[in-house]
């Protein structure tokens, strides 16, 4: 083989590896690409959860006030009643 062959094939073999390079860039690019795009559903759904749970615990809290509130007016009740009967 030649000096000029050699250099031919060399250059054959790093003009593959070039382009082998840069369909492999183009692949890493679509994958982190689709890496983003996937994280950025993840995060906007757990958005979502965070949300739903921030209303469930606001809903809970409502619904323990309430109920004491009842519980406060059902004592109330109570006593009249009791303060009724004692004056019968």
């Amino acid at each position: 083989m030649t000096t000029r062959e050699d250099i031919a094939s060399v250059a054959e073999q790093l003009a593959e590896l070039t382009r082998t390079v840069d369909e492999m860039a183009k692949d890493l690019k679509a994958m982190t690409e689709r890496a983003d795009r996937q994280q950025a559903r993840a995060d906007s759904q757990q958005d979502l959860v965070d949300s739903q749970q921030q209303r469930a615990q606001t809903q809970q809290e409502r619904i323990d006030l309430a109920a004491r509130e009842l519980a406060d007016v059902s004592d109330r009740l109570q006593a009249a009643a009791n303060a009724l009967r004692d004056s019968i």
